[in-house]
């Protein structure tokens, strides 16, 4: 939905019906103000139940925030919104309605879906989606960060607050992308929860159709991206060719492998977007390339080691959530790096101003 060329119906209900290759679909009741949800309801209707994997996520109010143009719908946390004592009852609201609209009983993991600082944080809302849970409107609960790069202390924060609640935490993580999502792995290990990893495919370039001089569409997001993100990450891509091609991976196949390489990641999401031009892949093919990953692993220790410092990106954007580059007033999307969160890096042997600042040689 909004990256490359619009699908007809028929198209993208085939395209996200879970089959005997990809059994696990993801929807977000945001999407489309509950458009996902329902395409994806159209899409499962008359399946087995039982021979699918539906992923839920709820966390923004389009229910009664107003959106704020490119920033989207606020956080269900919203101070002007509603108080503390309402974050239960609208995680269930949310929940239900998002189920209504996907024509199921319960998800099979929901997601609190890019939380603010009182997300990751607060004990209402924990209590609220672990209520969930209990009351059998899904079977597991995890958290995605989100929608850009970082809260990487964030995320460590609440494993440590809340871990012996959640099951699953989504993160960025590819090889051209290590940075900063690795940092997240050591601490969701030792807290026992599994990691599900998005933009697997880096903006597509893994699926070898984006290429220097692609149009995009106007609404696509990967618009935002620096000068030159195609041309660099091509250069890459034909660094790490060789390791594909010795393994007998395609280039988004060994994205894939190389992600699941590291623990706890156990699951990948590749973003299928069909590409403008004449000569981009058909979006099918790239679903059947993904559903055609081996199930053994390929790559050896040594293949994950050359493949990240190809892929290296350290210091390469500024990320979003508590960081020591930000100051002043608090953002849903970025604030100060507190005492607390200070002391969360120490543990995990992070240095924010070496570890999570942009470097000058990067910018």
């Amino acid at each position: 939905m909004r990256f490359g060329e619009p699908l007809d119906d028929e198209r993208f209900l085939a395209l996200i019906a879970p089959d005997e290759s990809i059994r696990t679909v993801i929807t977000a009741d945001v999407y489309g103000a509950g458009e996902a949800d329902r395409m994806l309801g159209r899409a499962i209707a008359g399946k087995a139940r039982e021979e699918m994997c539906i992923v839920g996520a709820v966390g923004h109010d389009f229910y009664i925030g107003e959106r704020d143009g490119a920033k989207g719908f606020p956080r269900f946390t919203d101070r002007r919104l509603r108080e503390a004592a309402g974050y239960a009852s609208y995680l269930r609201m949310a929940t239900e309605r998002s189920l209504e609209r996907c024509g199921i009983e319960r998800f099979d993991l929901l997601l609190l879906h890019n939380p603010d600082r009182t997300g990751y944080t607060s004990e209402r809302v924990w209590a609220g989606m672990a209520a969930l849970r209990d009351a059998g409107l899904t079977r597991l609960i995890g958290v995605a960060p989100g929608p850009a790069n970082g809260f990487t202390l964030d995320l460590i924060d609440c494993l440590e607050r809340f871990g012996t609640l959640l099951d699953w935490a989504m993160i960025i993580l590819n090889p051209l992308e290590p940075w900063p999502g690795e940092l997240c792995l050591d601490a969701a290990a030792a807290a026992g929860v599994k990691i599900i990893t998005r933009v697997v495919d880096y903006g597509g370039l893994f699926f070898d159709d984006v290429l220097p001089g692609q149009a995009l569409a106007p609404q696509d997001h990967r618009s935002f991206r620096p000068a030159g993100w195609i041309e660099d990450g091509r250069a890459r891509l034909e660094e790490m060719r060789p390791v594909a091609q010795r393994s007998g991976l395609t280039m988004i196949q060994l994205a894939c492998q190389w992600n699941l390489a590291h623990e706890p990641v156990a699951c990948v999401v590749p973003t299928l977007i069909q590409e403008v031009g004449p000569g981009a892949r058909t979006v099918e093919s790239k679903r059947a390339e993904v559903g055609a990953l081996p199930a053994e692993m390929r790559l050896s220790a040594q293949d994950v080691e050359e493949l990240r410092g190809i892929g290296d990106n350290t210091g390469c954007m500024a990320l979003k959530g508590a960081s020591p580059e930000h100051s002043g007033e608090e953002r849903p999307d970025r604030w100060d790096l507190d005492d607390h969160l200070a002391q969360v890096a120490g543990r995990w042997g992070i240095a924010p101003e070496r570890d999570l600042t942009r470097l000058a040689t990067r910018a």
